[in-house]
């Protein structure tokens, strides 16, 4: 009864909780893109991601609350505890919007495939903008730092998430390093995604092919065997008490 109670609880917060990661990717990401946002605005986006991480904590709390066995609860969702515990991981929160693509796509595409394709885009371009703004703003302004605007950023973010690392922009602090460390494990995770589904489809258009000859083989061995019973039916037969 807890489990069916959490699970309805999560099915009511899905949508509230991914406009509230709007309004979060908004609010977090505005400043960064305009560090002389005039005011009140940097004082508003403030409270908007602070009150953004309150409705994610208290999600987190109820989830937790409505649970049968809590600490398994716990321990099979580290990420989320990390995002409400570690204000430098709020932005992680976000990949719920690729939860929220899967269900625009459910009715779009049948099939599993299409739907990892989806997650995968998906969650590549959240990270992609996400690890941008976050390396941003720990480089911009500080000493030896090579990243100094979004531009900069979002090429960093693309060279590093496909494994490329061109080198002409790096993270210098400590945690912008620490924000290429996880866009690198990413970028891994995303490639064997795509290797993965890539492979399925073309194992797939293989088993199509040969099913098809196979197929098509099957029609000419019936259509031999009926002309063969045809002309056997036109020969004369032979006399009664005459072998053939």
């Amino acid at each position: 009864m807890p489990e069916a109670r959490r699970e309805r609880w999560e099915n009511a917060a899905e949508w509230p909780l991914t406009v509230t990661a709007v309004l979060f990717l908004v609010a977090y990401g505005w400043p960064i893109r305009d560090p002389d946002l005039a005011a009140p605005w940097p004082a508003v986006c403030r409270v908007v991601t602070w009150a953004a991480w309150a409705a994610f904590l208290l999600d987190y709390l109820a989830r937790l609350a409505l649970s049968d066995q809590r600490w398994r609860f716990v321990w099979q969702h580290p990420v989320d505890l990390a995002v409400v515990a570690l204000p430098l991981l709020r932005p992680l929160r976000l990949l719920r919007l690729v939860a929220l693509l899967g269900m625009l796509n459910r009715r779009a595409s049948g099939s599993l495939r299409g739907r990892v394709v989806v997650y995968a885009v998906g969650a590549a371009s959240l990270v992609l903008l996400v690890a941008a703004l976050a390396v941003l703003d720990a480089e911009r302004g500080r000493p030896g730092a090579n990243i100094g605007n979004f531009g900069d950023a979002l090429w960093w973010a693309l060279t590093t998430v496909t494994t490329v690392g061109y080198g002409d922009h790096f993270p210098v602090t400590a945690t912008g390093r620490f924000v290429a460390g996880g866009l690198m494990v990413a970028g891994i995770a995303l490639l064997g995604v795509v290797t993965a589904t890539f492979a399925s489809w073309l194992i797939e258009r293989v088993a199509q092919v040969e099913e098809a000859s196979q197929a098509a083989t099957r029609r000419d061995v019936e259509t031999l065997a009926r002309e063969v019973a045809a002309l056997r039916a036109q020969l004369p037969r032979p006399p009664n008490g005459r072998q053939g």
